[in-house]
């Protein structure tokens, strides 16, 4: 998979976020969006991912060579993101049962194995309403690292972990995630240090 971007720019009303990036994201490459909070780089991940829309330029998408239309771009990638919740209602069964019917697990792992590698095997019948802050970012972790995707985008992605957390999360991306794309949004060197490209929003201000 490749992402290029042709001078591509956001603004919210008359304010621009971020004009003028051009870069082309390389398959089995690590990448880190880099700058102070509030400075857009949560906004620019949204927008490579589709979930938002660009005000200026051109993304183009291409998967094995062919060009992959961005609606179609959430087939081959997971995200997780602070911003992206869980069905409280659900319990964490259900959760990765939900999750099945949008994107296989890579190959070799069940729900169960994935949910004793992040630590929460002992919460398979609890409801997501009734896991900390931490649970949840495991498991939302859990959901994006280990589907089956050629593009990993992730968004802070030790928000609300401990140490304990954190190291697993370290060891996730260097077991299962340095064979694909990873795009990580971050100013914290411990969420994105492994990645070989760094990119900083505050240059195109």
């Amino acid at each position: 998979m490749t992402i290029s971007l042709n001078n591509v720019g956001k603004r919210f009303n008359y304010d621009w976020i971020f004009r003028g990036v051009s870069h082309t994201f390389s398959d089995k490459q690590q990448y880190a969006i880099l700058g102070p909070n509030g400075s857009g780089k949560s906004t620019l991940l949204q927008v490579i991912s589709g979930h938002q829309q660009h005000n200026k330029g051109e993304i183009a998408y291409t998967l094995n060579g062919a060009v992959l239309e961005q609606d179609n771009l959430f087939r081959y990638s997971a995200i997780a993101a602070p911003y992206l919740e869980l069905i409280e209602e659900f319990t964490l069964q259900e959760t990765f049962d939900f999750h099945q019917t949008f994107k296989s697990f890579l190959p070799g792992y069940t729900p169960r194995q994935i949910m004793e590698i992040v630590g929460l095997d002992k919460a398979v019948n609890k409801q997501v309403r009734n896991f900390s802050s931490g649970m949840k970012q495991r498991a939302k972790l859990a959901l994006a690292i280990f589907s089956n995707v050629p593009l990993l985008l992730l968004d802070e992605p030790c928000t609300n972990l401990d140490a304990a957390g954190t190291a697993l999360y370290r060891s996730m991306i260097n077991d299962y995630c340095m064979d694909r794309m990873v795009i990580v949004s971050s100013n914290d060197p411990q969420e994105y240090d492994f990645c070989q490209h760094t990119i900083s929003i505050t240059d195109y201000k």
